[in-house]
């Protein structure tokens, strides 16, 4: 177990980092957001672009992979959606919030840190561009154009889907993951001096973003939302890492690093824009408890899925 906490606890301690220089003052939230700018429009991008090129393209392409996780994830997203609106009667918009709040993972700030000290940057950062995929092609559209359609009472799906596209096509994760498939496909190899800086940016992504999550945690509120906050954490830190499990034990072959690589991004807490998307919708408040409750309660979820999947043999024992 100590090794355990080896891992998971100088994650949490940089997101503590991040929380003191909030508290303390020795940094305002402009200037947090100014490294979060970073990380999401520079950082991230670089990661994705380096995963995708310096792995063979089969190997970094993983269908059975997408499957599963996607399977998944879309099976936690229905769930929600039956919950809140046929049995808790919820409005549209707020159901699809709810529903994105358990089944899409902050893979980039907290998922890819925790797997690249678990299993190696390089496979977690391939795994992280797989969850990009389903995530910002699939999750996230799908919850947006739900809740856009109920806010807009009756506008039509089509209208909501063509907004959220045009979002979707300024997205910095997508054009990361555009060039770096581009690059991929046509063999092509970024000169020397910009290989050098894409793996400078990549090498940073992993601290900043932890250090943006804890500046991000500062000064959240969770009174008179506790009933919200418990579906959203415990459907992401609980159900939807036995969603992701039960789908790639359906697989027929399952590669025991990408089913690990799996099982730890799922049991990240929702992404980190969350109270923002749900801003829109009435939800801000709940998207920022759920997010500061769900950060410090993966402390747990997360050491403890690493434990099993040691006791079961997916990870070496240290």
């Amino acid at each position: 177990m100590f090794e355990i906490l080896a891992i998971t606890t100088p994650i949490f301690l940089l997101i503590g980092a991040g929380y003191l220089a909030m508290g303390t003052r020795l940094i305002n939230r402009e200037q947090m957001q100014g490294v979060a700018t970073f990380v999401l429009y520079f950082a991230l991008p670089a990661l994705v672009i380096r995963a995708l090129t310096q792995n063979p393209l089969d190997e970094v392409f993983q269908p059975h992979y997408l499957l599963a996780y996607g399977l998944g994830s879309l099976a936690v997203f229905a769930f929600a959606l039956l919950l809140t609106l046929a049995l808790q009667r919820k409005p549209l918009s707020e159901g699809a919030i709810h529903a994105l709040g358990m089944s899409a993972s902050n893979s980039g700030f907290i998922g890819y840190p925790v797997a690249a000290m678990v299993l190696g940057s390089s496979p977690a950062a391939v795994i992280m561009a797989l969850n990009f995929l389903i995530e910002n092609l699939l999750i996230i559209p799908a919850a947006l154009i739900l809740a856009e359609a109920g806010r807009q009472s009756g506008a039509g799906i089509a209208t909501a889907a063509r907004k959220t596209l045009v979002r979707l096509v300024r997205n910095p994760i997508l054009i990361g993951l555009a060039l770096g498939l581009l690059l991929a496909v046509t063999e092509t190899a970024l000169p020397r001096p910009l290989a050098r800086v894409v793996d400078m940016l990549a090498n940073a992504a992993g601290p900043a973003a932890l250090f943006v999550i804890g500046g991000t945690l500062f000064g959240l509120q969770v009174r008179g939302m506790l009933g919200d906050v418990g579906q959203i954490v415990g459907g992401k830190l609980i159900l939807h890492p036995l969603a992701v499990l039960g789908c790639f034990l359906l697989m027929p072959q399952t590669d025991p690093i990408l089913l690990a690589g799996a099982l730890l991004f799922a049991c990240a807490p929702m992404i980190s824009i969350y109270p923002l998307l749900g801003q829109r919708y009435g939800m801000a408040g709940v998207g920022a408890a759920a997010l500061m409750v769900g950060t410090l309660a993966a402390f747990v979820t997360l050491s403890l899925g690493i434990w099993l999947m040691r006791l079961y043999g997916l990870l070496p024992i240290a």
